[in-house]
């Protein structure tokens, strides 16, 4: 008897192991997110969004302040449109500036939100206006190379 407990709590214990393991990958993966579907809806739009995802953090001073909740094309202006789900607690000015951002050099990219000093906010389903692109690494490598082969043909003359 004394033996059929001890083999009934190391089975719970690993399962609530395995439980937690497989919770953990979930929230590390952005797959799940216990967040309430409350708050209200911005949109932003971007040239260029980088790697920036569905369920990707929106931050504002560091803090999660919403998600990411829809990406799309705009098909007249060929511009990155999010959507963003914005916790009700948390108030931006209508002169807010959005930003993709990367955590890191090589981590995950997130929406940097800046607010501004204007005392109208942004109401549910109202746009950022002001919005800055993700940097794309290799664009920039390509531009330095050219630069550099321009200067120095030039230097050849």
């Amino acid at each position: 008897m004394n033996r059929s407990k001890t083999n009934v709590a190391v089975g719970a214990f690993v399962a609530l192991g395995i439980v937690a393991l497989a919770f953990m990958a979930l929230k590390v993966g952005n797959l799940v997110s216990f967040d309430s579907a409350e708050g209200y809806r911005l949109e932003a739009r971007f040239d260029n969004i980088g790697g920036l995802r569905v369920r990707a953090p929106v931050k504002s001073a560091g803090v999660v302040v919403g998600r990411v909740e829809d990406i799309r094309l705009d098909r007249d202006t060929y511009e990155a449109v999010a959507q963003l789900r914005i916790r009700p607690e948390y108030r931006f000015s209508a002169d807010t500036i959005g930003a993709i951002v990367t955590s890191g050099l090589l981590g995950e990219q997130y929406l940097s939100l800046d607010a501004g000093g204007d005392s109208l906010y942004l109401k549910d389903g109202e746009r950022i206006i002001k919005t800055q692109s993700a940097i794309v690494l290799e664009k920039l490598i390509g531009q330095f190379l050219y630069n550099k082969a321009a200067e120095s043909s030039g230097d050849k003359k």
